[in-house]
């Protein structure tokens, strides 16, 4: 045999041998972090707090070294956060006498900045979209790029003021409507950012900014008319470390959820020919939409699981049937059902476009009209 004639098949390096120094270095970075919070903070954490502070290290390492983007995310969120909690000196009322407390980088501040930004990213791509301007939906994702940055840093810093209007009164800002409200926006915009760099699209920005948008006029109706950016204690079944996981895995899942139904609303306006020739193909809507809910679904798995966990840790048992818990399940059952009708029998077109739509009807209910028209053990997030 002639050995010159034959190809010899060379194996693909293993995952890790494929990291560069960067990618190492910025793992490091993120490590020493961890270990440097832990040696200073590690007193005032139980033993769930401080595996969840060492996990995430390399959780955020491996997000880093799957998409880009989250390194020098991460890096401008540390700058601004520690420059604002340098600024405080240890008193909310710095605030007052600092430009940048005042006007910029305060939790409301901040909050309020990310606001405007969603509106703007919204508006430049729909701009861009209509005139079919490349310009239009770059300078969109720019503007929700900073939208993120903003609304990311204005959580920290909340975090930070929440411990500076008592150590007994500081706590994680995700306990309320006002703060989870935040929560979706950031969650929803970064997975649409993901995609829209996976995908090398950006038509579908003008689509996802309108969920988004709604969210921040709702959040911005919600302070004002309630004053709901207020710090306000934890009552007492908020009060534990379950809060910190299960409330984040639950709105991945309605982030992901909502943005899978805004990209349906994409597929059914493409194939009824409207701006047909300014979407990306079918293939790519449906792609996203079923990424995204099967992203979601797992994630809101998880934290039905949690949310079970903590129930029985706060109420003495796992399931009451209260409607918040019957609400999630409904949730649940609808996406369960649509991802075994995608797999098991290909379930694809307007029909799952029209059942995403739904869905975003139903889990909007769980979310938000639950709070509103009925009352339950979960009565303490009412409007």
């Amino acid at each position: 045999m002639d050995l010159t004639q034959t190809q010899i098949y060379t194996p693909p390096p293993g995952y890790f041998r494929r990291l560069s120094m960067v990618d190492w270095g910025y793992a490091a970075i993120l490590l020493a972090g961890a270990l440097f919070a832990f040696s200073r903070f590690a007193a005032y954490m139980d033993v769930y707090e401080k595996a969840i502070l060492l996990l995430s290290a390399p959780t955020f390492a491996w997000l880093g070294w799957q998409w880009k983007p989250v390194r020098w995310l991460m890096a401008v969120l540390a700058i601004l956060s520690l420059f604002a909690i340098s600024l405080y000196g240890g008193s909310l009322e710095a605030a007052n006498g600092k430009f940048f407390l005042k006007y910029a980088l305060s939790s409301q501040s901040a909050i309020l900045w990310m606001s405007t930004l969603f509106f703007l990213s919204t508006l430049f791509y729909w701009g861009g979209l209509l005139a079919r301007a490349d310009f239009g939906g770059a300078i969109g994702s720019k503007l929700c790029w900073s939208a993120v940055i903003l609304g990311f840093t204005g959580m920290l810093v909340r975090w930070y003021e929440s411990y500076l209007v008592g150590p007994d009164i500081g706590h994680i800002p995700i306990s309320n409507l006002y703060e989870v409200f935040v929560l979706f926006c950031l969650i929803t915009a970064l997975f649409y950012l993901y995609y829209e760099e996976h995908y090398a699209t950006r038509q579908l920005g003008a689509f996802v900014m309108l969920i988004i948008s709604a969210a921040v006029g709702f959040l911005l109706w919600y302070t004002i008319s309630r004053e709901a950016s207020e710090i306000q204690p934890l009552v007492p079944a908020l009060q534990s470390w379950w809060m910190k996981i299960h409330v984040p895995a639950n709105f991945i899942g309605y982030g992901t959820f909502a943005l899978a139904a805004m990209v349906a609303v994409a597929y059914l306006l493409k194939t009824k020919g409207i701006l047909a020739d300014r979407l990306p193909a079918l293939e790519v809507l449906d792609d996203v939409m079923y990424k995204a809910i099967a992203v979601g679904f797992a994630f809101f798995t998880i934290a039905t699981i949690l949310g079970a966990l903590w129930a029985a840790e706060a109420w003495g048992g796992y399931w009451s049937w209260d409607p918040k818990e019957t609400w999630a399940l409904i949730v649940w059952l609808n996406y369960a059902a649509w991802l075994h009708m995608r797999l098991m029998k290909g379930l694809r077109g307007q029909v799952a476009a029209w059942w995403s739509l739904v869905g975003l009807l139903i889990t909007t209910f769980a979310f938000l009209g639950v709070n509103m028209f009925l009352s339950g053990l979960h009565s303490y997030g009412s409007l």
